[in-house]
């Protein structure tokens, strides 16, 4: 068997983290590939490396001394160095840093470098391979990355490689300019390397021991879920859940490889599997609750709406102008409504209203705002009927009031609306009638 074994940052933070780690990997054979992320928070009121490169970059950019910052940096990966007792010196490392943030390198630049420094120890501390990313992750010159590209160069690399650190979080264009994925990214590298080995298992190691059925903020100790499909995974995603960035599921989608999320502080708890598809029922019909808050709509209304032919994309016509992504859109013969993110609305609601009406003609137009949504979640939700009544029956009983319901065809999820002032009793109604008391 072959693994890929990605660590968070608070997984790295330390010594004694980086510790555990190096137990986790030469406790299996198999965990050959190893994708490290930059130092996270040591404790609460620690600042995370990434966010020490950015200030200290932002100093740069503006033509004013870094050398406080930068040196705090150099302190926080020589403790790591001299508390695993290596004889590893990255002064030469940091000459290249401030030199290119001088000379201003970029954003992307500086927050790289986080996790190629701690790549660098990695491979030290274990004895494997150090691969800078940015020889092997690909962007286009649109700055979107080259899947394809990727991997043939990161199969080439690695088919020479039996054993390597690739650092998490960037890789380049052709020209060698260094580009970053979004926050979290170190997760997508991660899944990059497992379908360029055609891995057996992509193992992601953070801070907690999988997904939780719900948000622990709202409900108390929810139960972990054991395994889970990359389409549920994905509606999670989309509404907060945030174990694991969106976007490392795609490449390993296409060798069809799990992703078993473990925790590095209990090693010995089995996590989540992340799986294209199981025979495995859930304990449970839902798999899971999400929910984000932040929305508003807009009500639209016209008499014969529905013999109306283009009405629907006229409407929505007039956001696309104004660059606003939609959310869902529920309607019915003589309404539609438009759900839109708020913060991303608010400030070009008047230009939409009037390209509407300039638009769409309609009778007449109403916005509704502090809205927030819930999703519901579940492969077992298929074969279990009354699944949709039952969850209003028990916001009927909890007094709160649906504003929108959406269901996907593929029966796999149900999103409701409600007023932001409801949002945590919905989710807890809903907890209550499928986990807590399973009626």
């Amino acid at each position: 068997m072959k693994k890929v074994v990605k660590f968070g940052g608070s997984s790295l933070a330390s010594a004694e983290q980086f510790r555990k780690v190096g137990e986790i990997i030469k406790a299996d054979p198999d965990r050959v590939y190893v994708v490290p992320s930059a130092p996270g928070k040591r404790h609460s009121k620690d600042t995370k490396v990434t966010d020490m490169l950015y200030k200290t970059y932002e100093l740069a950019k503006e033509g004013k001394d870094f050398g406080k910052q930068i040196n705090d940096i150099k302190a926080r990966y020589n403790e790591i160095i001299e508390g695993l007792g290596l004889g590893l010196d990255l002064s030469k490392e940091f000459e290249t840093i401030e030199k290119n943030f001088r000379e201003k390198a970029g954003p992307d630049y500086a927050a790289s470098r986080g996790e190629y420094l701690n790549g660098i120890i990695m491979a030290n501390y274990l004895g494997y391979e150090f691969i800078d990313s940015a020889t092997v992750v690909r962007f286009d010159n649109n700055g979107d990355f080259d899947s394809e590209t990727t991997n043939r160069l990161m199969t080439k690399k690695l088919e020479k490689t039996p054993k390597a650190v690739v650092p998490g979080f960037y890789g380049a264009y052709a020209d060698g300019k260094i580009k970053t994925f979004s926050r979290g990214g170190s997760d997508i590298t991660g899944s990059i390397v497992s379908r360029a080995i055609r891995a057996d298992v992509y193992e992601n190691w953070t801070d907690v021991s999988g997904f939780l059925v719900a948000d622990p903020r709202i409900i108390d100790k929810p139960p972990y879920i054991e395994t889970i499909t990359y389409t549920e995974l994905r509606e999670l995603a989309y509404m907060g859940a945030s174990v694991l960035h969106e976007d490392a599921i795609f490449p390993v989608r296409k060798e069809g490889i799990p992703i078993n999320i473990r925790n590095t502080n209990k090693p010995e708890d089995p996590g989540t599997w992340i799986v294209e598809s199981t025979a495995k029922k859930s304990k449970y019909v839902i798999t899971g609750i999400a929910g984000k808050k932040g929305f508003c709509c807009v009500n639209v209304v016209k008499d014969q709406m529905n013999s109306e032919v283009g009405f629907v994309r006229r409407v929505l016509q007039a956001f696309e102008d104004q660059n606003i992504s939609i959310e869902h859109v529920p309607s019915g013969i003589d309404t539609m409504t438009v759900f839109v993110q708020q913060d991303e609305f608010i400030d070009k609601e008047q230009a939409v209203v009037s390209e509407i009406h300039r638009l769409a003609h309609p009778d007449m137009l109403e916005i509704e705002s502090d809205l927030a949504l819930v999703a519901v979640v579940g492969r077992g939700m298929r074969a279990t009927r009354g699944t949709a009544g039952r969850i209003f029956s028990a916001l009927a009983h909890a007094s709160v009031n649906v504003r929108m319901i959406d269901q996907g065809s593929s029966e796999l999820n149900i999103i409701i609306g409600v007023e932001t002032r409801d949002f945590e009793k919905a989710i807890a109604a809903i907890y209550d009638i499928f986990v807590t008391t399973q009626v």
